[in-house]
């Protein structure tokens, strides 16, 4: 069965940013390129993040200078190939003198600023308040500069789209069993999750991109030792009602040094986070604890006017960052930058360990440059410049206004979230709709059977959680009784041969 397989010159294992954007990178170079993921794209630490596109600020106390530079450079990359899912947002940092003098941040902000190409957002600046806002009166100083905002698992989902477009193999719902070196080249056995169905391919190289398993892979499935561990620090999130009017994010400071976001989230949430622990266990059984949820509660409610208790919490969720450990005794302080493994004892065996969101795209051009020698016909670089796809808008308002003129009957509302969920992609379903009726049954918030089929058939969803809170983000949304009957309609419709691997092309 091997040997009738095509051979590959890349398979990756993982299906999160990191694994999704070395694969669009690679198979944009002209490399023949497949990799599976056994859950759902995105469904671990690439879609429990804060959702920013930031350079980091708080990195800079601990001189990861090169991290925050490279992750600011790419804010700016990034607005570009993605103006549907990645937006500015300013942020407010109320000054706390007990905390940080304001000299400290007046000096990291001037870093912020300038260590990395600014074109579009603007720079930081100083603030006073009235006492007549969201934040306690108390509070009087502060300050305000630039990051993004990003769609996580839109993203991921999107790199995988365009690996797709350019000939890549895209396998959801399958796991690699086993990884195994025959005269040179990877074998690897593959099982279909649902259907326990096996199948080998083969592959020049090998990229491990596991994520929180990356170590347990190489033990468990290569047979090979890892040079590196890693630590698993969990990260928690909550959502809870809005609690201020502004678009503007807060970056709250506490007295453990740590920092908290207050993010506006789906018009009408506020989205909070993170924290900082370690984690031990499955990363696939992570959850909040109440320890966590009193942490984030109590830095909110020592900073803003309106106080939340627990029964505010509408949702949270957590994720397990994979940092590559370098032996710090404090989760925070721990370094947020990747490290690349290249195993040459046989057939070229990449791990990765770590890594940001922000940093994904020049991660995978790093990961490629290690493995070009290994890999003859591998082409340039070229993700800088290109769009992912659906990022062919030009601005999310000027989309927005062209969904209205074109479909009047989506509504201002729909039209939105179709501009910051899909950009132009959501013309793939609406390309023949002329009145409500035509995108068919409503699920609940919008959401119809032309864009559930849609995510089925071209974006690999497979079940509710997979639609509505990695692609739609209208987990918030819907009623218990509209999710069952999307879930109904989904165990309808997904046939064996759509179930698994490949989405139809």
């Amino acid at each position: 069965m091997a040997s009738q397989t095509p051979l590959l010159d890349l398979f990756v294992i993982g299906g999160g940013i990191n694994g999704t954007g070395i694969a669009n990178d690679a198979a944009g170079r002209g490399l023949r390129v497949a990799l599976c993921e056994q859950r759902d794209l995105a469904s671990a630490t690439s879609s429990a993040s804060s959702k920013l596109i930031h350079g980091g600020l708080r990195y800079l106390e601990h001189r990861e200078f090169r991290l925050v530079r490279e992750a600011l450079k790419e804010r700016e990359v990034l607005l570009r190939k993605a103006p549907h899912i990645i937006w500015p947002l300013r942020f407010i940092l109320p000054h706390r003198p007990h905390l940080r003098p304001a000299w400290m941040i007046r000096t990291g902000l001037f870093l912020y600023d300038h260590l990395g190409k600014r074109d579009s957002l603007p720079g930081s600046r100083r603030l006073s308040f009235t006492g007549q806002g969201p934040l306690k009166p108390e509070i009087t100083q502060g300050f305000e500069y630039s990051d993004c905002w990003v769609d996580d698992a839109r993203l991921v989902v999107l790199n995988a789209l365009q690996a797709r477009q350019q000939g890549a193999e895209i396998l959801v719902g399958t796991r690699c069993v086993a990884a195994r070196q025959v005269d040179g080249i990877w074998e690897i056995e593959l099982e279909e999750v649902d259907s326990g169905r096996r199948q080998i391919r083969r592959a020049r190289a090998l990229v491990n991109a596991a994520g929180p398993w990356v170590e347990e892979f190489i033990r468990e499935r290569t047979q090979r030792r890892s040079r590196y561990g890693i630590r698993m620090i969990q990260g928690s999130h909550l959502i809870v009602p809005r609690i201020h009017d502004d678009e503007r994010a807060y970056i709250l400071q506490n007295q453990d040094g740590r920092i908290v976001f207050v993010l506006p989230y789906q018009q009408d949430f506020s989205l909070i986070g993170t924290t900082d622990r370690r984690y031990r266990g499955d990363p696939a059984e992570v959850a909040i604890s109440d320890e966590e949820t009193g942490y984030i509660l109590a830095v909110v409610n020592e900073h803003f006017r309106t106080q939340l208790s627990r029964d505010d919490v509408v949702s949270s969720y957590s994720g397990v960052r994979p940092l590559c450990d370098d032996e710090s005794t404090d989760p925070s302080a721990m370094t947020r930058d990747y490290t690349l493994d290249l195993n040459l004892q046989g057939a070229p065996l990449l791990s990765v360990f770590g890594g940001k969101i922000t940093t994904y795209r020049k991660l995978a051009e790093s990961a490629l440059a290690q493995l070009a020698p290994h890999l003859p016909a591998m082409g340039q670089t070229w993700t800088a410049e290109a769009p992912l796809p659906g990022g062919d808008i030009g601005s999310q308002a000027a989309f927005v206004a062209r969904l209205l003129a074109d479909y009047p009957f989506l509504g201002e509302t729909r039209a939105r979230r179709f501009a910051a969920s899909y950009g132009s992609l959501c013309l793939e379903f609406l390309h023949d709709c002329q009145a409500e009726s035509d995108l068919g049954e409503d699920f609940g918030a919008g959401l119809s059977r032309r864009e559930v089929d849609y995510l089925v058939e071209r974006e690999w969803a497979r079940g509710a959680d997979d639609i509505l809170w990695r692609r739609t983000k209208l987990g918030l949304r819907l009623s218990e009784a509209e999710r069952q009957r999307l879930e109904r309609y989904l165990a309808e419709r997904l046939t064996p041969g759509t179930r698994l691997g490949e989405a139809a092309s």
